[in-house]
């Protein structure tokens, strides 16, 4: 196939780094080694975190991570107007995710997702259970994470089945979700939440969120060693609520090296942790 000759004219600039052009609002540099130490921060605390939704079963990554067209007055068009980008030039949500703006705006931004919170009603919304507010999922994320509150997402069997999608896993973690606390989940995208430092638990056989008669209002802390060597893969996991129930969940890191991952905040950071250290030479 013959080379269009115009690709050589493309200016190339001289720098070991990618220049990130902070006005593109296709592709931005992102936030995930913001702040990042050279030592593993060990496990993460999930303290009287608020549930951000209450999912029944099958939700499919094009829930969590929507695919389709942005439609106007949503938080990414409020973004993109914000940029300068005009309302016909939108785009879809797949096509921006080169900006990670677009895909915390993105999660659970599927008009189809059933919140349990919002008592059966369709779309990108949930409750702000502190206040009642009804918000789009991303203020109310904004919300909690203004007021210093940790989050988890409720959800049933096969969480994340449908298309391989790692945009499943960065939405809610950029989002301020710590921990997905499910029935089931699909087999990568429970390795992708991994990766990206959110804790998968399962609750046990038999049980769920509604045989549990926990309504997505309550609070949830997660009981974790603080020791990583105390922390071993499917080992059991206490969760309690503020209303003094308690149950126990399996801890979905089916392996030491994803223990490690844990242990570091996700796979990019360990990553890169490495590589700083000559070990990914």
């Amino acid at each position: 196939m013959k080379r269009n000759p115009r690709w050589n004219e493309l200016p190339v600039p001289e720098a070991a780094l990618y220049p990130w052009d902070p006005y593109s609002t296709y592709i931005r540099k992102p936030p995930y080694f913001k702040g990042m130490s050279m030592s593993p921060p060990g496990p993460p605390t999930v303290k009287e975190a608020f549930c951000l939704l209450n999912l029944g079963d099958c939700i499919t990554t094009d829930h969590i991570s929507y695919s389709g067209k942005i439609p106007d007055g949503t938080p990414a068009a409020r973004y993109l107007r914000e940029c300068g980008v005009d309302p016909k030039n939108f785009s879809s949500y797949g096509g921006r995710r080169g900006n990670n703006e677009i895909v915390m705006r993105g999660a659970f931004a599927n008009m189809r997702i059933v919140n349990k919170l919002l008592d059966g009603q369709a779309g990108p919304w949930t409750i702000h259970v502190p206040t009642g507010e009804k918000l789009y999922v991303f203020d109310a994320a904004m919300k909690y994470k203004s007021e210093g509150h940790d989050l988890v997402i409720i959800a049933g069997a096969e969480y994340g089945s449908g298309s391989s999608r790692d945009s499943a896993a960065k939405g809610p973690m950029l989002l301020g979700v710590k921990s997905v606390i499910a029935k089931s989940f699909e087999r990568i995208h429970r390795s992708n939440l991994v990766g990206m430092g959110v804790i998968p638990l399962c609750f046990k056989e038999g049980e769920d969120a509604d045989s549990l008669g926990l309504t997505g209002r309550e609070r949830y802390t997660i009981h974790l060693p603080t020791n990583i060597a105390e922390i071993s893969p499917g080992q059991d996991v206490t969760v309690t609520t503020d209303d003094g129930r308690s149950f126990t969940c399996t801890l979905r890191l089916d392996t030491q090296l994803e223990v490690t991952y844990f242990n570091h905040g996700g796979i990019l950071p360990y990553m890169v942790r490495n590589l700083a250290a000559g070990e990914g030479k």
